[in-house]
């Protein structure tokens, strides 16, 4: 095979980079914010290898090329499979449906037709670019189907899959009119990773009701020629570069920034955040209603208490999002209309994407830190928070719907959907002595440092190797 093939690829539905053009026309290219690209940049870069995925705009068709000892393998999306592929079936059907229908899914059979159709053109880009017997990596509920269409097409290869997101118990899951494609598009793995062993099981029991194939704990049989082949499915949960968060929160200038948020927020004693795509998933309104309420109750005073909400822009041209971000707006704007002071305002918000040295000032400004989802496959925010936190200070309020929750056993866990005991917890956070917030924060620092995401990746592939060499 020609030299310029690799031996490990990471396939996912974007690159781990973006493209811009400056004023005069210059083109160049910089790091993708996201959980995803923070989690894998470092084993990429390790592992000297090769990342295939769409580029970010529409009708961009490039060549592939070397960024930052990563290379880039760009795959062409038109404004239509944009539309379709993934604002349509990838948002508006999949991604409701596997948080547990919070929101509506849509069902439209010319979305999943693009679904197709984009699936089988990552497909073979990463066909293209692969050497005898390498390993690939496939990434996340936009690509269901390209770990069958890679193993039809490229045979010798070993294919693993992580889902980023929840998979749903099957009674949501049945819903699903192309439910039985999407499982078998996924066998086509030698390894399925989930966030939570209960995804893992979700997809087992999803298997056993719709394939006549046989499972054994975390192995599933599939049919393969004359004979079967194992798959495993089981839980990987991801995480973060530990050592390299804690390192950039300890970075003078990143101490003094925090020092200077504070300053600017008038010097509460109590700094609350949350920080969060704008999605209907993370429990934003249930996060401002609760401390509403605390404002209205006079159990805690604007004068001596804020909260900053990060909520970062995301999938601006889907209705619900839009109809998310008004009722989001129109919430804090009211709170902050009836509660706030001229020197003291109730809710620092801010709509839009921060580089990670000011994610990480904030973090170290903030005495509570609110992860409040209704469904989440992991959320690393909340160990970025830990991460961070090398003073052994703050405490994390975390909902127990964010998988998160199966390790940071030491936050406060909370169902985001009970706001009485939200509201309570979160004056058991501003109340709390320093050393019962030592306490939790030590045992919380402990489990993100001995579960980054070297160990993430690390029990991945080998995990992959294994059953590739078994099968």
């Amino acid at each position: 095979m020609p030299d310029d093939r690799t031996d490990f690829i990471v396939v996912s539905n974007r690159l781990p980079v973006d493209r811009v053009v400056d004023a005069d026309g210059a083109t160049a290219w910089k790091q993708s914010p996201g959980g995803l690209v923070t989690a894998l940049e470092p084993v990429m870069r390790a592992a000297d290898g090769a990342w295939v995925g769409w580029a970010g705009q529409p009708d961009l068709d490039l060549e592939p090329f070397e960024n930052e000892g990563i290379t880039i393998v760009p795959v062409p999306l038109s404004e239509r499979d944009i539309e379709l592929y993934y604002e349509g079936f990838s948002n508006d059907t999949l991604w409701p449906l596997y948080h547990d229908v919070i929101a509506q899914p849509s069902y439209h059979r010319v979305w999943w037709e693009r679904y197709v159709e984009v699936n089988r053109r990552f497909a073979e880009r990463t066909a293209e670019v692969s050497a005898e017997g390498a390993t690939v990596w496939v990434q996340d509920y936009q690509l269901q189907l390209v770990p069958r269409m890679l193993r039809e097409l490229r045979p010798d290869l070993t294919i693993g899959f992580f889902n980023h997101i929840p998979f749903p118990a099957y009674g949501i899951y049945s819903q699903l009119p192309w439910r039985t494609q999407i499982i078998e598009g996924l066998l086509g793995a030698d390894v399925i990773g989930f966030q939570r062993a209960a995804d893992a099981g979700n997809f087992t029991r999803a298997i056993r009701r719709l394939l006549p194939y046989s499972t054994r704990g975390s192995i599933v049989e599939v049919p393969d020629g004359d004979g079967t082949r194992e798959v495993v499915a089981k839980a990987f949960p991801i995480s973060i570069d530990a050592a390299a968060f804690e390192e950039l929160a300890q970075r003078p200038e990143v101490v003094a920034r925090a020092a200077q948020i504070r300053h600017d927020l008038g010097d509460p004693e109590t700094i609350l955040l949350g920080v969060d795509r704008l999605d209907y998933t993370k429990g934003i309104g249930h996060r401002l209603k609760a401390y509403g309420e605390l404002l209205k109750d006079s159990r805690i005073d604007v004068e001596d208490t804020v909260l900053v909400q990060v909520a970062s822009p995301s999938r601006e041209r889907v209705e619900t999002y839009r109809q998310l971000r008004d009722e989001i707006e129109l919430t804090v704007g009211r709170l902050n209309g009836d509660f706030s002071t001229i020197s003291h305002q109730a809710i620092s918000y801010l709509h839009h994407g921060f580089p990670r040295e000011e994610m990480a000032a904030l973090y170290l400004a903030a005495d509570v830190m609110l992860v409040t989802a209704l469904r989440d496959g992991m959320n690393l925010v909340a160990k970025e928070y830990v991460a961070a936190r090398k003073d052994e200070d703050g405490v994390l309020v975390l909902s127990e719907f964010a998988g998160a929750a199966d390790e940071l056993k030491a936050a406060l866990l909370i169902n985001p959907h009970d706001i009485a005991g939200l509201k309570d917890t979160i004056m058991q956070a501003v109340e709390m002595p320093r050393a019962d917030r030592r306490r939790r924060m030590r045992s919380l620092r402990k489990r993100v440092r001995d579960n980054d995401v070297a160990h993430w990746s690390r029990s991945f592939l080998d995990t992959l190797r294994r059953a590739r060499a078994e099968s």
